[in-house]
């Protein structure tokens, strides 16, 4: 897959705030972008060559862009899409990111769930699978109170909740077929994990050469979506070495290139914590946006690296970065943005608007990240900004 020769020409499925910094990160080799999502306007789009607006959950649809550019590349950065349609694309020579079968594999829930805890047999929360709301309440009742029920496919947390007797299981089921993607009612209900700290691993797989792991990334979620993110995250080296061999494992498994945001669990006593898996997403991943502050490459360049065959001498931290996002608290048509001055007053500090041209409540529209000497300073600089910066609607 390596190639000296430049420019390249990358597809994106997907053009959001990630794919936004995998398109810049791309023109910084000088690569030629075409941004697919859609609607228009996507914040990819915003900074590449080309822009295509495709129903992507439409196989036909997706396979004839593609086919109409053919690009070098083909890089899946969202979910929500027709991967069958990937395999088919890459049967006809085109490379697909990490591979077809990788994004098809995460896509799901129960198919990485499968392969992590069964085929692979990595540590993760028990779990069973669900299609109908008395089968959920079974299922949970033999895992214990509480239990977290999940869609087997959603994005950024959606249709997850906690359930923690059994008059909320009703309510749990129609959480998660509303916030499904795709056709299908099926549920993933788990074990209640009581953990420490919740980590990203960001894993780099070269076509040649090592696998490569980014400095820990530990996070917080609310609704199942991230909240704010810091690095390097506090763990012992035995649960990190515990972490890498895992997420190792699991990507090896899956092949291609590129970097994968492998998330984990630290459960048990400080020193002590048993490591589990818990996801995995072939591809950038939202709580290392920290890394634009954190370290010396970012996991978009890392992942435009490692697509591109070129090499990484060194991943290294900066020292002690965090980040907090910017939600919106309403619906808008469109939208303004105010305190972005006074947020921009805290030293240390950068502030990302993604460029989202419509809001909706707690979506993510921006994002403040910030250094600092330690994880406390970098943290309160990064909630100060964020705090700062107000979605408005435009005039």
């Amino acid at each position: 897959m390596a190639s000296t020769t430049f420019p390249r020409t990358l597809m994106l499925l997907g053009s959001g705030e990630l794919g936004k910094e995998v398109a810049i990160a791309a023109q910084r080799l000088g690569c030629r972008v075409i941004a697919v999502d859609r609607y228009a306007g996507a914040p990819a789009m915003q900074v590449a060559q080309v822009a295509e607006v495709v129903a992507m959950g439409d196989p036909e649809a997706l396979k004839a862009v593609v086919r109409r550019h053919r690009p070098d590349l083909v890089i899946p950065e969202i979910e929500a899409l027709a991967v069958d349609a990937l395999a088919e694309l890459e049967a006809e020579g085109l490379t697909v990111i990490p591979t077809a079968r990788a994004t098809a594999v995460t896509m799901n829930r129960d198919r990485i769930r499968d392969l992590a805890a069964r085929e692979l047999g990595l540590r993760t929360a028990r779990f069973a699978y669900a299609s109908s709301a008395a089968e959920l309440a079974a299922a949970a009742e033999g895992l214990g109170w509480p239990v977290v029920v999940k869609p087997v496919m959603s994005s950024s947390g959606k249709g997850q909740s906690v359930v923690e007797a059994p008059g909320g299981i009703e309510a749990a089921w129609e959480a998660a077929l509303a916030g499904a993607r795709g056709a299908g009612a099926k549920v993933i209900v788990e074990e209640f994990l009581r953990f420490e700290l919740e980590i990203t691993l960001l894993t780099v797989r070269q076509w040649q050469g090592p696998t490569l792991f980014c400095p820990p990334i530990g996070h917080l979620q609310e609704r199942g979506d991230y909240q704010c993110s810091w690095q390097p995250a506090e763990l012992g080296e035995a649960q990190l070495a515990t972490a890498q061999a895992m997420a190792r494992r699991v990507t090896d498994h899956l092949g291609g290139a590129g970097l994968f945001g492998v998330e984990f669990f630290l459960c048990g006593d400080p020193g002590q914590e048993e490591v589990v898996f818990s996801e995995l997403s072939p591809r950038p991943h939202d709580t290392g946006l920290v890394t634009l502050v954190g370290q010396n490459l970012s996991e978009f360049e890392l992942h435009l690296r490692a697509v591109l065959g070129l090499p990484i001498p060194e991943i290294r931290s900066t020292g002690a970065a965090a980040s907090r996002v910017i939600l919106a608290d309403r619906a808008l048509e469109r939208v303004a943005f105010e305190g972005v001055a006074e947020a921009l007053m805290e030293p240390s500090t950068q502030v990302l608007l993604f460029g989202k041209p419509e809001a909706r409540p707690l979506r993510r529209m921006g994002v403040a990240l910030a250094s600092g000497r330690d994880r406390a300073e970098a943290q309160g600089r990064a909630d100060r900004a964020a705090a700062r910066v107000q979605v408005v609607a435009a005039p």
